[in-house]
């Protein structure tokens, strides 16, 4: 079960929900400023390897233990391990949005001790108690990050169910992070190198997720966010490992599924909502990507005939 609190000081408000579950902890949190400040945040002599994700908003912060500053725009992730744990931030945003994993350290070694190179060797430096951060090169919040984050917080279970969800979802994500660091450790030459032209894709991967049913053409996204299309093209897909279209459908269908398991809509109703043209096209775009048609994704709702039927409201 979650544990909600709120945190209200003269720099504004915090809100976080929390969970513990096989001596892992996850954490949500919205921070709403009243003007950019500094401030402290830490732990002493936790043991834990940390997952964090930074959702929403810009912030500067110095990881003591390393002795490194970061400079960072909303939608990035990273795993970082040391026994104590000391930051000074700087927020450069009014909102903040973070979640965050702690693994105890001999959780996560039982997790990850065999697996990529790249893991590896940061599983080295645990073994031996030495400070360490996965890569250099944070990765980028993708549809996948997203979709279970959204999950996590919105989850309806209870009881053991929730705490098998809960572990399965954050050893997703953990993989999901790490795949998305080797990428960007292996990336050559970057194209997006400043600040302001992140901030540009970052605005064009919101303005799709702001018009799933009606998306606007690269032309006009090009020209609103103020990046030539050759830009947009090529910076979007190296942000984000995926192109400005295929970031769209994986939403939509990502979306669908959310909605098909969510609500009483039929399959129809659902891909008219979301833009496509046809029933048809959205039945064969659902199967593609989950292997199964829409309608067959509510067990609970199909009669011997293969007819869905409605869910009855509780």
């Amino acid at each position: 079960m979650a544990t909600p609190q709120r945190i209200s000081t003269d720099a504004g408000t915090r809100d976080s929900l929390t969970w513990e579950f096989d001596g892992i902890r996850m954490g949500h949190a919205v921070s709403n400023f009243k003007a950019l400040t500094s401030f402290t945040a830490g732990s002493a002599a936790a043991d834990v390897v940390r997952l964090h994700i930074g959702l929403k908003g810009n912030y500067s912060f110095r990881y003591h233990q390393l002795n490194t500053d970061y400079h960072l725009i909303g939608g990035h992730h990273n795993i970082l391990y040391s026994k104590d744990f000391d930051m000074t931030v700087e927020n450069r945003t009014l909102t903040l949005e973070t979640f965050g994993i702690q693994f105890p350290r001999e959780t996560f070694l039982r997790f990850t001790q065999n697996s990529t190179e790249l893991l590896k060797k940061f599983a080295d430096r645990l073994i031996s108690g030495t400070s360490a951060i996965l890569s250099d090169q944070w990765g980028a919040v993708d549809p996948a990050i997203q979709q279970v984050v959204q999950q996590i917080v919105n989850n309806p279970y209870k009881g053991d169910l929730q705490q098998i969800f809960f572990l399965s979802k954050s050893i997703e994500l953990l993989v999901l992070s790490a795949e998305s660091c080797r990428l960007a450790t292996e990336k050559k030459e970057a194209l997006i190198t400043s600040p302001t032209d992140k901030e540009k894709i970052l605005a064009v991967r919101d303005l799709i997720n702001e018009k799933l049913d009606c998306p606007p053409n690269l032309s006009t996204i090009s020209r609103t966010v103020g990046l030539n299309e050759y830009k947009l093209k090529r910076g979007f897909k190296e942000v984000f490992n995926t192109t400005v279209f295929g970031y769209l459908s994986e939403q939509r269908l990502l979306l669908a599924r959310q909605y098909l398991l969510d609500t009483q809509q039929t399959a129809a109703e659902i891909g008219y909502q979301l833009g496509y043209s046809t029933p048809q096209h959205f039945n064969n775009a659902f199967k593609k990507r989950f292997g199964i048609p829409p309608d067959t994704i509510r067990p609970d709702r199909v009669r011997p005939g293969g007819e869905a039927k409605r869910r009855k409201n509780p």
